[in-house]
């Protein structure tokens, strides 16, 4: 490696072409970005006392000598948003600096001929900075004058059109000419045979604004191949992913994708911010690596279809493409690596069309049930993450229902009953996701489908904000004497809404011109309106009435699961064999100080959640969830707790913990913690939620 300070204009104009590589990401700055640079240059050009500004470092490669006294093309490997965006800006102030050099060196002129092109080059060679794909279409038609083309790139032009209005703002071009003389970088040349680009590339991008996730994966898969065998893959595959996602949602969803791909390939959910290095060690594993890079790619690409088609609206088949809508609309992400097992064995015939949707239609089922119950989400990601697990390829669907069916209290899929009652109570028109909920109960079963966004939700009794002074009285005397709690309890519930397109005509009218209306309830061809009409008046009975028969609807909709006893019964891990150990069994325990004090802190640890279970061994208790999260070692004199949590990870501000990462104690966990008074309960109690939390994951739905 050789590094040099320099000025970035003369770097500029003594190099004789930048070409970003095709595994670099494509250009991704925006406003923020380029207001800062312009910020920083303009600072510079109009303070004399300022004599240079550090940009920052262009790392790049070559065949032959690695330095820019070489005419062959420089690859560049670190520095590209950099470059490109001031070859915008310089691409900018020659359309509008016209006839004058503000300085020396900054005519039209000199500024393409020094920093654009390479004015006595012909074709590719004409161009000082080559970018890839869509990016260098858009950047060759600025800096030739033409028109953009049809898949121009949006962060190019938009940048370039940025410096374009701000140069046009500025009266004076000279402070802007001055600070882009005072910009340095670093100009880093790798030689191939003894530099690691991907390592220097790791290490150049670990501040400041960092690449995606996805990028670094890219970029670790190809930038140490040969260069045919780079264009070979990018182009077979990669770039075929680039485009199904679209400019925008690659840079959205690309990382989430890649972290839902290993999810299914290695049953764990890495954190987001750790997704390149789990995906190296996952290419490394022999299985992997034994495949080849381009097996690898392949498999990439074609998760990243799957991901398109439920996650991006890109599904072709209508069936499919409905039911992965009205997943979206519930915003199931945590779902995506359980869906993306199933279209990889779908697209493979492993799953036919008609399971492959009934599994869709099970996970919407068990998603809306669960929502409208009101059963915390709390380690729903981890359900779905390694639901694969449990899965018999040979009786898939069997085996997709027995695997929802089995699922603990905590996690279950709930009862007909269950839902039933719970739909009919809960304020289901502030639900994030009421319009998904009223076009699945208006189309269901219909072949001709309402479009319900073309309707509104109306209450038929009035939401009226203030019951005071905006519920009519006309309305009190239809509720009766208790018209306050009526109101209160079933404004916003299942069978006080409908759907309408004459929200504005009704207004807070009465029950009987609501129902009279020339366009009224009672000439409404929506099934959502069926039977209104018919009730005398609308009042706390007839509420109830009509949730009652939307909720039996509801269960159609949104259907329960069944499968014969023997069948369940068949799909049941087999538990090991215990020892049915009891608190009996631990003499500190039986009475006295410690005994009282466990109670205390038992009790505690149970109302966490319904979830937690206590489990007493024969040397410790343990208190679990997925699995253990604390054990307790019952001592004469102290409670000694193992909390399974990396010690490095656990917040004490006290200093109650300690770390015993790698010693030989009874329990799970790196870190233990003593308990010997109750006056510490509530501090003990903190890091043990801590732990628990930590287990059961938060980022779900």
């Amino acid at each position: 490696m050789k590094a040099t300070e320099a000025k970035l204009l003369e770097f500029l104009k003594k190099s004789p072409q930048f070409v970003i590589p095709i595994y670099q990401r494509t250009y991704s700055w925006k406003e923020k970005e380029c207001l800062q640079l312009w910020d920083d240059i303009m600072r510079s050009g109009l303070n004399e006392n300022i004599k240079a500004h550090f940009l920052g470092s262009v790392v790049y490669v070559e065949k032959g000598l690695y330095s820019v006294s070489s005419q062959t093309p420089l690859l560049v490997i670190d520095g590209q948003q950099r470059l490109t965006t001031i070859t915008l800006l310089i691409a900018a102030l020659t359309e509008v600096i016209g006839d004058q050099e503000p300085l020396e060196d900054f005519s039209y002129t000199k500024l393409k001929g020094y920093y654009l092109t390479n004015p006595l080059e012909n074709g590719e060679k004409f161009y000082k900075l080559v970018l890839s794909q869509t990016d260098d279409k858009s950047l060759k038609a600025i800096i030739k004058g033409l028109d953009q083309p049809d898949d121009r790139s949006i962060r190019v032009v938009e940048n370039f059109e940025f410096f374009k209005s701000k140069l046009q703002k500025l009266g004076d071009l000279k402070p802007i000419c001055s600070g882009l003389a005072k910009l340095m970088v670093v100009d880093i040349s790798l030689n191939r045979e003894q530099d690691n680009p991907q390592l220097i590339f790791e290490s150049m991008n670990s501040t400041g604004k960092e690449l995606s996730q996805a990028d670094l994966i890219r970029n670790y898969i190809l930038m140490g191949l040969e260069p045919d065998l780079q264009s070979l893959l990018y182009e077979q595959y990669w770039r075929p992913m680039e485009l199904a996602f679209g400019q925008q949602a690659y840079s959205d969803y690309f990382d989430s994708f890649m972290r839902h791909f290993l999810t299914v390939k290695t049953r764990e959910i890495p954190k987001i911010g750790d997704v390149y290095e789990v995906f190296k060690d996952y290419s490394r594993r022999p299985a992997v690596a034994s495949k080849g890079v381009d097996e690898l790619v392949k498999d990439i690409r074609n998760y990243a279809v799957y991901f398109c088609a439920f996650a991006l609206g890109k599904e072709k088949d209508d069936q499919l493409k409905l039911a992965f809508k009205d997943l979206r609309e519930l915003k199931v992400d945590v779902a995506f690596p359980l869906l993306l097992e199933l279209y990889s064995d779908f697209a493979s015939e492993l799953l036919s069309h008609s399971e492959f949707l009934s599994a869709i239609r099970i996970i919407e089922s068990y998603v809306f049930r669960r929502a409208i119950c009101e059963i915390p989400t709390n380690s729903m990601n981890k359900t779905f993450a390694r639901m694969g697990l449990g899965l018999k390829k040979d009786r898939y669907l069997e085996s997709v229902k027995a695997s929802f069916l089995l699922l603990p209290s905590y996690r279950r899929f709930p009862s007909d009953e269950e839902f039933h009652r719970k739909i009919q109570t809960k304020d289901i028109y502030n639900f994030r996701s009421k319009s998904y909920w009223l076009r699945r109960m208006e189309n269901f079963g219909r072949k001709e489908r309402i479009l319900v966004n073309e309707y509104t939700i109306e209450h038929i009794m009035p939401q009226a904000d203030n019951k005071a002074e905006k519920l009519p009285q006309v309305w009190r005397s239809e509720l009766g004497e208790e018209w306050e709690r009526v109101w209160e309890t079933y404004r916003h519930t299942l069978g006080n809404l409908t759907l309408t397109g004459y929200n504005s005509e009704y207004s807070n009218n009465a029950f009987p011109a609501k129902c009279d209306h020339e366009y009224g309830f009672k000439f409404s061809p929506l099934k959502m309106n069926e039977g209104i009409a018919a009730e005398t008046r609308w009042d706390e009975a007839a509420i109830q009435k009509r949730a009652n028969k939307l909720a039996d609807k509801a269960t159609d909709v949104w259907a329960k699961l069944e499968l014969p006893k023997d069948i369940i019964d068949a799909y049941k891990p087999q538990l090991e064999q215990s020892n049915e150990y009891s608190l009996a069994d631990h003499p500190n325990l039986a009475t006295g100080k410690i005994a009282d004090i466990y109670q205390v802190f038992r009790k505690a640890v149970l109302e966490l959640d319904p979830c937690v279970v206590e489990d007493v061994k024969k040397l410790y208790v343990a208190f679990k969830a997925e699995t253990n999260f604390v054990d307790v070692v019952p001592q004469a004199k102290r409670l000694r707790l193992s909390l399974n949590m990396p010690f490095a990870e656990i917040n004490d501000p006290r200093g109650l913990c300690k770390d015993v990462t790698n010693l030989g104690r009874w329990g799970n966990g790196d870190v233990e913690v003593g308990l010997d008074n109750l006056d510490d309960i509530h501090h003990v109690m903190a890091l043990v939620t801590q732990v628990f939390e930590r287990q059961m994951g938060t980022d779900d739905i």
